[in-house]
C-alpha cells in the first residue's frame, strides 16, 4: 500500500439504504480500519461484519444506529470471512445493550476459527438471501483471500459488498490465486455499478474496478511466466520479487514474494512450473518458500 490514505469518517450514510461504521482498528493491513455496514430502510437492520472487536466501536455502533432512527435496531450480523478484524466485535455486540432483547443471529460460511467465541453462529451458504426493509442480500461464497470468504450482493442497488477480495486503496492479497481469479471472475459477471469493500472507500465504477483487479493479476502472473522462460535456470521467489518489483522500495519485497509464491503455485497447478527438485509446493514449510527454486515447465506454452 503506497498510495495515501483517504480520509474516511466514523460513520456515514452510503445510500438510503447503507450506512458505513468503521471498526476503529486503523493499520497497515486494515488500512483505515475494516468497513462495517448497517443495511436497511426501515427499523430492523442488518450488520455486515463487526471490526476487530475495539473498546469504541460499541459506543459508535449505538450513536449511528440512534443517528438512523431512534427505533433501530440489528436483527441479524453477517461474517464475511474468518479474519478476526471482520469478527472480532462480534461476542461483544451480543453481550451490549444492542441485544438487550437477545434477538441477533450470527451468521457465517461453515470453517473452523481458532479463538473464534463459543457463541451460536448459524451456517452460510453460497447464494443464501437475506432479506429486511427494501434489501434483498445474497451471499456470493468467493474462496481466494480465504477458504470461507464470501461477499454479498444487494440486489436493489446492484451493488456490492466486497469484503477483502476487493478494497477500496490498493490491491487485496490472498491465499489461493487459482481460487481467487475464480472468484473474481464470478463477481464480474454481477456487473455491480457500486462496490462496498471490506476496507477504503466506496468504489464507483465496480465492474471496472472487477476488471482491473482481475487485469493486474494476469499481467504480473504473465512477468512471472516471461522471467521463467527467458533463462534455463531456476528462479526464487525472492529472485522474482527483485526484478519484478526493483522500482519499489525493499520494505515490500518480502510480503510482494508471498505473492509471486503463490503465482508460481498457481503455475504448478496449471502444469506450467515446477519446483527445480522435483518437490511438490504442498510440502514446503510455510517458513521455507522464499527460497525454492523454481524452473519452467518442458513443453508448456
Amino acid at each position: 500500500m503506497t498510495e495515501p490514505l483517504l480520509t474516511l469518517p466514523h460513520f456515514k450514510q452510503l445510500s438510503n439504504r447503507v450506512w458505513r461504521v468503521l471498526g476503529l482498528n486503523p493499520g497497515k493491513f486494515t488500512l483505515q480500519g475494516t468497513n462495517t455496514y448497517l443495511l436497511g430502510t426501515g427499523s430492523k437492520k442488518i450488520l455486515i461484519d463487526t471490526g476487530e472487536g475495539k473498546a469504541d466501536y460499541i459506543p459508535l455502533l449505538e450513536t449511528s444506529l440512534r443517528e438512523i432512527s431512534p427505533t433501530a435496531f440489528i436483527s441479524d450480523i453477517i461474517l464475511s470471512h474468518c479474519h478476526r478484524d471482520h469478527w472480532g466485535g462480534a461476542q461483544d455486540i451480543l453481550t451490549s445493550a444492542l441485544n438487550r432483547s437477545s434477538q441477533i443471529r450470527i451468521h457465517k460460511f461453515p470453517l473452523p476459527v481458532p479463538d473464534f467465541p463459543n457463541i451460536e453462529v448459524n451456517p452460510m451458504h453460497d447464494e443464501q438471501v437475506f432479506q429486511t426493509d427494501s434489501v434483498t442480500l445474497k451471499v456470493i461464497h468467493t474462496p481466494g483471500h480465504t477458504q470461507d470468504h464470501c461477499a454479498f450482493y444487494l440486489e436493489e442497488e446492484n451493488s456490492l459488498f466486497s469484503a477483502d477480495c476487493i478494497l477500496g486503496q490498493g490491491t487485496a492479497v490472498f491465499e489461493n490465486l487459482s481460487q481467487y481469479m475464480g472468484s473474481l471472475r464470478k463477481l464480474l459477471t454481477l456487473h455491480p455499478e457500486r462496490i462496498y469493500p471490506g476496507h477504503g472507500p466506496v468504489i464507483e465504477n465496480g465492474t471496472e474496478k472487477i476488471k482491473d483487479y482481475i487485469q493486474h493479476r494476469e499481467q504480473r502472473e504473465e512477468q512471472v511466466v516471461q522471467l521463467l522462460k527467458s533463462k534455463s535456470r531456476s528462479w526464487t521467489p525472492l529472485d522474482i520479487t527483485h526484478v519484478i518489483y526493483k522500482d519499489y522500495p525493499e520494505s515490500l519485497h518480502l510480503p510482494a514474494a508471498k505473492g509471486i509464491w503463490l503465482i508460481l503455485c498457481k503455475l504448478e497447478t496449471d502444469g506450467k512450473a515446477h519446483l527445480s527438485d522435483g518437490s511438490s509446493s504442498g510440502t514446503v514449510p510455510s517458513d521455507s518458500f522464499l527460497n525454492t527454486k523454481w524452473s519452467w515447465a518442458s513443453g508448456a506454452s
